[in-house]
């Protein structure tokens, strides 16, 4: 059985590409039935992200189970295929193990190190466990990649640092203040970045926000989200000296915050820091205001140097991550190896088991002045003999598994002894890894 990936994502599709073929959580059901109703594939799971869609399948054919799948997602979302086939990827084996790995570790992510991947990983197996579409080999592939990613975000320092804009202020904060226990957030605009930025506050423990804006009703309405204070743009100076993290994006013309109307502020904290966030374009503070004491005043050019000292950062520590994969494929590659040379070797024996005691049974039917103890004598000797005899290709086959170089052997024993093989199902608590 092999393991084969069928996919496009942001790496080699655009985004109105990648919303056709997306499909939706809510009627999921329907395109999971037909996936393992394709002929010879066995399992399937599907995972659909605003970023990537993936299927990852279990089959005997990996060449027609690859062709079925990308032609199933064309079909599925009634696309011609030729426009959508360049725009597709498709991996099996090693590839295919080391690429779930790498996506569920977001190491394939368009920001590497972000959280959502793994969770999104974890909701569509949750679908294909329920509606029956995966089974041993996927349960259990999927499950060691949670536990790898779990292993990746533990291991290494991928996830540690801020790479967007909104995060890096919050991480510069902390570095200013330490603790953001008892910082209060002033928001100057009611932009989406703003908001973002103010939610990162509140979630890493600001105490409050307020919030001013031109058109006083949006400044009303945003504050209400964050259960805050809206202010008058026109008494924004009033009440400037309350807040310790001042994040600003008009779209001013001019600078709105100089040197001069800090001054009282400043006087009126005791000089106390203060952190201001500038991310509008034209800047809405006057970069002289970083040559105050007290006062520590970031750009959008700033916050962007942050983000990319920190991807770089999260590149290095990827290196690391690639090992930790590199380790797990080769643990799951032993266990993978084994699901059909067990039910091989057991159907050998059985097999060479079957004719031992045929031929006993002539043998003794027609021995007329056999001994007493003739039957227990040659139960004995046939049973030792079928053991020497399979006790080498038992030892062949488990290591060509462990190996994953079984299918020659397997497939020319079963030709040979023309093998039935019963269930590769194995003890369910192999499939429960995390």
């Amino acid at each position: 059985m092999n393991i084969i990936v069928v996919g496009l994502s942001h790496k080699t599709a655009s985004v109105d590409i990648r919303e056709k073929v997306a499909f939706s959580p809510n009627s999921i059901e329907k395109p999971l039935r037909e996936l393992v109703s394709l002929d010879g594939i066995v399992e399937g799971v599907i995972v659909s992200t605003c970023n990537r869609v993936e299927i990852y399948a279990t089959t005997r054919d990996i060449a027609g189970g690859i062709a079925r799948i990308r032609r199933f997602i064309a079909d599925y979302h009634h696309l011609a295929y030729n426009l959508l086939e360049p725009h597709l990827y498709s991996y099996h084996g090693e590839e295919a193990i080391r690429h779930v790995f790498r996506v569920a570790s977001s190491l394939d992510s368009m920001v590497v190190g972000e959280p959502q991947i793994l969770g999104q990983i974890k909701t569509s197996y949750g679908y294909a466990a329920e509606y029956k579409s995966s089974g041993i080999i996927l349960n259990r592939f999927l499950h060691k990649a949670f536990s790898v990613a779990k292993r990746v975000r533990t291991e290494t320092k991928i996830a540690s640092s801020a790479v967007s804009v909104s995060f890096a202020a919050v991480e510069l904060a902390r570095k200013i203040f330490g603790n953001l226990n008892d910082k209060t957030v002033l928001l100057i605009g009611a932009g989406e970045m703003c908001e973002l930025a103010a939610r990162h506050f509140l979630t890493n423990g600001a105490k409050g926000v307020m919030v001013t804006n031109r058109t006083f009703e949006r400044a009303q309405k945003l504050a209400d989200e964050f259960s805050g204070e809206a202010i008058p743009f026109d008494e924004l100076f009033l009440h400037l000296h309350k807040a310790d993290i001042v994040l600003t994006s008009t779209g001013a013309p001019h600078a709105i915050i100089t040197p001069p109307d800090l001054e009282e502020v400043i006087k009126r904290r005791r000089m106390r820091p203060m952190f201001l966030i500038d991310i509008a374009v034209p800047r809405d503070i006057d970069p002289a205001v970083n040559e105050m004491d007290a006062v520590y005043l970031y750009d959008m050019d700033d916050l962007q140097q942050v983000v990319a000292a920190n991807l770089e950062g999260r590149m290095q520590e990827a290196d690391k991550a690639e090992a930790i994969i590199a380790e797990e494929i080769i643990q799951f590659y032993k266990w993978v190896g084994t699901l059909e040379v067990t039910p091989t070797i057991v159907a050998l024996r059985n097999r060479f088991d079957e004719l031992r005691r045929a031929e006993l049974e002539r043998t003794l039917a027609g021995w007329k002045d056999a001994p007493p103890d003739a039957e227990k004598r040659l139960e004995a000797l046939t049973s030792a003999f079928m053991n020497k005899l399979l006790h080498q290709p038992t030892v062949v086959l488990k290591k060509a598994g462990q190996g994953n170089r079984n299918d020659l052997y397997l497939d020319a024993l079963r030709a040979l002894f023309d093998l039935e093989l019963g269930s590769t199902d194995t003890d369910d608590s192999l499939e429960l890894e995390e």
